[in-house]
């Protein structure tokens, strides 16, 4: 395994970060266990979280993953093996907080309180802001439209709750989630100006289907050490090529969950025809790649995996051992210049 260093924390991660969403609805509690116990055998440290998981989001299976890692790290007394980070909700979800969320006070310390409790911990390595309470472009959206009605919590009222946790012992690092390049540069600004605490990254979707990061948050990612936590790194899996030629395996994401089509619009499909050809022609496989592209850029600070299987599991895991030669990087680059951002 690679390490590196999350921000200006001093707090070392594993360059793989082990996503959970799929706990506790397509994987079970027993599922999650093995993947964390081969997670850790194989020197991931670093495991991700949030209170809205499993996915996809339903009132039932809100908290369900963190319950799972909670009884993983009692059962295992593994609490001083992980690097643990969690998620506060956004807006959205009217069975949370009874759907009038805010990255205020009360919601803040509701939210992470009741995340310590299902994860029984008493201390969160990063807690981060699952996605922005006020209206802008993510999930998606490239487009900015201005909203001058928008009424959300000051960024330095949220900065400053957040501060407060972290001098209380509850949380060692904040960060945020599908944020702009403004919104990361904005904490910024903040915690510097206030003297609080300074966001450690910034958990945005990556992968050779979805370069968005790169137009704007990658040099602030770079100069201001606020790396990225690459989320979907396969394109819910699609950049296997597992779903091309219209095939749909047998307790896929996709197949289960088929309303996840960012990833399978023409023009995404096509790209991931073109990115498996190059695996393939190199005798690479196509989800290593994928993976390998986004460990090595630059401004990576930690590549977030998840799957269904322990064989998929071992598989990405290993992806940290490949570099990916020249000629495949001109020809994956080839790819993306002729076929850009097809599933932003």
């Amino acid at each position: 395994m690679k390490y590196t260093t999350l921000g200006r924390t001093g707090i070392e991660v594993s360059r793989i970060c082990l996503g959970t969403m799929t706990w506790g609805q397509q994987n079970t509690r027993e599922d999650g266990f093995a993947q964390m116990d081969m997670a850790l055998e194989k020197g991931v440290n670093f495991f991700d979280t949030a209170e809205m998981y499993s996915i996809p989001p339903a009132r039932e299976t809100y908290g369900a993953t963190e319950t799972i890692i909670g009884q993983w790290l009692k059962d295992r007394g593994a609490r001083d093996k992980v690097v643990l980070a969690s998620k506060i909700i956004g807006p959205g979800f009217d069975w949370v907080r009874d759907g009038k969320v805010k990255h205020n006070r009360t919601h803040i310390e509701a939210a992470l309180d009741a995340s310590l409790k299902r994860l029984q911990t008493d201390y969160l390595d990063l807690y981060q802001l699952h996605w922005p309470e006020r209206k802008t472009n993510f999930f998606g959206k490239l487009d900015y439209v201005h909203d001058g009605n928008d009424d959300f919590t000051p960024l330095e009222e949220t900065l400053a709750v957040l501060d407060d946790q972290v001098k209380a012992g509850k949380v060692r690092a904040i960060g945020l989630s599908n944020e702009t390049p403004w919104g990361v540069m904005k904490y910024l600004e903040l915690s510097g100006r206030l003297g609080l605490a300074r966001m450690a990254s910034v958990q945005n979707p990556y992968n050779l289907l979805n370069r968005s990061f790169e137009v704007g948050l990658a040099e602030v990612a770079i100069r201001e050490q606020c790396g990225l936590l690459a989320y979907s790194p396969l394109g819910f899996g699609v950049l296997s090529g597992k779903y091309l030629n219209g095939a749909a395996p047998e307790g896929a994401r996709v197949t289960l969950f088929p309303h996840y089509s960012r990833y399978t619009q023409p023009r995404g499909v096509a790209a991931t025809e073109a990115y498996v050809a190059i695996a393939r022609k190199h005798g690479l496989d196509p989800a290593q790649m994928a993976l390998a592209y986004v460990n090595s850029r630059p401004f990576t600070t930690a590549n977030i995996i998840g799957a269904t299987t322990s064989e998929q599991l071992a598989s990405n895991i290993a992806s940290i051992e490949l570099t990916l030669d020249a000629d495949v990087l001109d020809e994956i680059e080839a790819v993306h210049r002729s076929n850009p951002n097809p599933a932003p």
